[in-house]
């Protein structure tokens, strides 16, 4: 029988990944709080804290990826977690507590960078697009799934509920890195190839990077506006029902996991940048229009039909910056220091995630207008600088080329879609 392609074990592997998350995710502070009987504000607190120290595995994630490739990063990293989960039922205090989870959270620093690797090793070109669109929906749909199954177990209404959900995600987890070890991956650095010297000096000299780094900042802040911002705001601020951020949240997961495959398949002929500016400037508009409602105080009907409508549009910016985006950075980062150059990027999604809920919050004390203002601001220089620095980025990262045009073109003929010239420390170089 024929081996399954490489796509299918990949898109299996983030289809299990995804469901065991979402079996986990919406009830990781209420697992610690029912099974040991810690405040919730305590559980938070430690949760919070755990995260934060995962951070410090940052730096080393990348010089893994470059050393051992990034296969062996994202395996090790689903086991850690299952080995994290697996000791979540022997947990009996707060010390125990802050053991497993910053296990669990160090395996979870190293799971972008490494991912976005390990596409980048295994499809190029266009194909890095679709494959990160696909990912992204059934991503969505997994954690749909695995949120379902979480609520069908918890009906039991026992302690035994709660850890058979941890252990099945744990499970979930040793699963996907059996399907994810199957892949082959050309190209990646064995144990015994010389490591690219300098640590992350070259990450540091390349600007293009960093500044595209640095562009991702208010973007990541606006994407924690439908988890942290949006409920306080319309629950308190417009009078709205607290329902309406159920289906709000499912507007936006569910357009993401119907529509990510055909948007990209759109935006895939233009330019990365233009298409990633494109949705960054959709989530100004949707901001705009959140703080006009407020503003407005409108009957209770175009309220309704405002509110939906501006999630509308900041679920159309996410379709055209979310897989986009992430081939752009991912084609923009030289192929022997990637795993460095992705593991400075994850810091401009894990720093904001981090601190969101304190920012977001306390400038919709200050101005509820305010907040939507400064959100929109920064989002909209993020755009606009977007296209400025397009210049000074890859070729093949702004407009990939086919591979079919590739294998065709002579090893010095220039990019089909910029002019030759110098490559610069940004060159993808595969």
């Amino acid at each position: 029988m024929k081996a399954p392609s490489i796509q299918v074990r990949y898109m299996l592997g983030m289809v299990v990944d995804a469901t065991g998350s979402g079996m986990y995710l919406p009830l990781s502070l209420l697992y610690f709080h029912h099974v040991t009987g810690l405040p919730v504000t305590q559980v938070g607190a430690i949760m919070s804290a755990a995260a934060v120290l995962g951070l410090v595995s940052n730096p080393l994630t990348g010089l893994l990826i470059d050393r051992f490739g990034a296969r062996a990063v994202v395996v090790g990293g689903y086991l850690l977690r299952a080995v994290g989960f697996a000791t979540y039922p022997l947990v009996d205090g707060a010390p125990a507590m802050f053991a497993a989870v910053a296990l669990v959270a160090f395996g979870d620093v190293s799971f972008p960078p490494s991912i976005q690797s390990f596409v980048a090793e295994i499809v190029k070109g266009p194909a890095r697009d679709k494959m990160l669109a696909v990912q992204r929906s059934t991503r969505n749909a997994g954690l749909g799934a695995g949120g379902l199954l979480a609520g069908a177990v918890l009906t039991w209404g026992s302690d035994a509920a709660y850890h058979a959900i941890v252990l099945s995600a744990g499970a979930a987890y040793v699963c996907a890195a059996v399907i994810i070890r199957s892949i082959p991956a050309p190209g990646t650095r064995g144990a015994g190839a010389a490591p690219v010297r300098r640590g992350y000096r070259l990450v540091a000299r390349n600007r293009p990077f960093l500044t595209l780094t640095l562009l991702n900042v208010p973007v990541a802040f606006g994407y924690m506006v439908l988890a942290v911002s949006l409920p306080v705001y319309l629950t308190q601020e417009l009078g709205a029902p607290e329902s309406l951020v159920g289906v709000l949240y499912a507007v936006n997961t569910v357009g993401i996991a119907l529509l990510q495959i055909p948007v990209t398949r759109v935006v895939i002929g233009y330019r990365r940048t233009r298409a990633t500016a494109l949705g960054i400037s959709l989530f100004a508009l949707s901001f705009v229009a959140f703080a006009v409602l407020g503003a407005a105080t409108p009957a209770q009907s175009v309220l309704l039909t405002g509110v939906f409508a501006a999630t509308a549009v900041f679920t159309l910016g996410e379709l055209l910056h979310g897989a986009t985006a992430s081939a752009l950075v991912a084609s923009a980062a030289p192929e022997e220091t990637r795993g460095r150059h992705l593991a400075v990027y994850q810091l401009s999604w894990a720093i904001p995630t981090a601190l969101a809920p304190a920012v977001l919050t306390w400038l919709l004390t200050l101005s509820v207008t305010g907040m939507w203002l400064v959100l929109t601001a920064g989002v909209a220089a993020s755009a606009i600088t977007m296209l400025r620095l397009e210049p000074r980025l890859p070729a093949q990262a702004v407009r990939p080329t086919p591979p079919s045009l590739q294998e065709a073109a002579p090893p010095d003929s220039p990019s089909p879609s910029r002019p030759s010239g110098p490559v610069s420390i940004g060159q993808e170089t595969s």
